[in-house]
């Protein structure tokens, strides 16, 4: 039996305060996960905690092969609480500015890569 073609959304375009994804836009923090995009808490690195990336720690590595974090405007590495609480639940973690973080989110999904992307907005 086949398996179904992957529905992946696609971030068509972002700027200050979010993201055009699959035509639509969203306003604000974006999370892309298992396929699906949802709006994201925090509006800032300084706003960022362990518990934004709950959905993601409880979905596991089954369902991400790491996590893609766009970080805003400019890369900037998350707190040490967020990125020990990733690495204990098995889970890889590459951030960079979020326009990098959305051109490489588009690119990985055209090789049918499955990321848990959070990008913070612009």
């Amino acid at each position: 039996m086949a398996t179904p073609a992957r529905q992946a959304p696609s971030i068509d375009a972002f700027g200050p305060g979010g993201f055009r994804v699959s035509g639509e836009w969203r306003p604000g923090s974006l999370l892309i996960l298992d396929d699906a995009a949802e709006p994201w808490r925090p509006g800032s690195m300084a706003e960022l905690k362990v518990e934004d990336f709950a959905s993601i720690i409880a979905a596991g590595p089954a369902v991400s092969e790491f996590v893609l974090l766009g970080t805003g405007a400019v890369q900037a590495p998350p707190p040490r609480e967020v990125r020990a609480a990733l690495q204990q639940a098995g889970l890889g973690l590459e951030f960079m500015s979020t326009p990098n973080a959305a051109r490489t989110y588009v690119f990985l999904v055209s090789e049918g890569r499955r990321p848990a992307t959070a990008l913070i907005q612009l």
